[in-house]
């Protein structure tokens, strides 16, 4: 059995809590630009930026976003919370699958990297992430679902520059150690812990 050592236990926790914060600052601001928070549309959006919009409202609502009916406004603090998670989680699955040779391409049954990822990705003139999860699906579909909305919220450039960033520069003995996931789960979850044992409030349902 592999188990991290500390000093990759340590670089894990760093990287997973940045990502958090990285992944949940991106996924906000997307959110309120597509009006997500407000009692009406943006006048500028589209019919599909409407459409999006109305099925997470509803999704927020699904996990607890609360809406005031009388003036149309609503939360959008778990549904971030959420937008964030899911993307972040689904780059970093895809690694993992790549670096245990579980990426398999469809059409040739063989294992691939990453990097042959992004290669097929660019021949397609697709985004390498949706491959990525198309030939993950199979073997995650969990992780790598189709038709959750907060999938379809194209995170700000620069957010997922830097959560690419934060996951290529992690090393090869963190996706193929047996402890990890459970770790990255942890620190997914640590800056809100230590946030919550400072209130010195009852720990609640949030």
């Amino acid at each position: 059995m592999t188990t991290l050592t500390r000093e990759l236990r340590r670089s894990l926790e760093n990287t997973v809590r940045e990502a958090r914060r990285t992944a949940e600052g991106g996924a906000r601001k997307v959110i309120e630009q597509l009006a997500v928070h407000h009692h009406e549309p943006w006048p500028s959006m589209t019919p599909a930026q409407r459409e999006l919009r109305n099925r997470l409202r509803a999704h927020g609502r699904q996990l607890g976003d609360r809406r005031d009916d009388r003036r149309g406004v609503q939360g959008i603090d778990r549904l971030t919370t959420e937008c964030a998670y899911e993307h972040w989680h689904r780059l970093l699955f895809a690694r993992y699958l790549a670096e245990c040779e579980l990426l398999i391409e469809p059409q040739s049954g063989v294992a691939i990297s990453l990097t042959e990822c992004e290669e097929l990705a660019r021949a397609e003139g697709r985004d390498w992430l949706e491959l990525a999860a198309d030939y993950a699906q199979r073997m995650l579909p969990q992780i790598f679902r189709s038709g959750d909305p907060v999938l379809e919220v194209a995170l700000p450039p620069e957010t997922r520059s830097a959560l690419e960033d934060l996951m290529k520069a992690l090393p090869r003995d963190v996706f193929v150690a047996d402890d990890s996931l459970g770790w990255v789960y942890q620190y997914w979850q640590a800056d809100r812990k230590e946030e919550v044992n400072r209130s010195e409030k009852k720990i609640g349902a949030d």
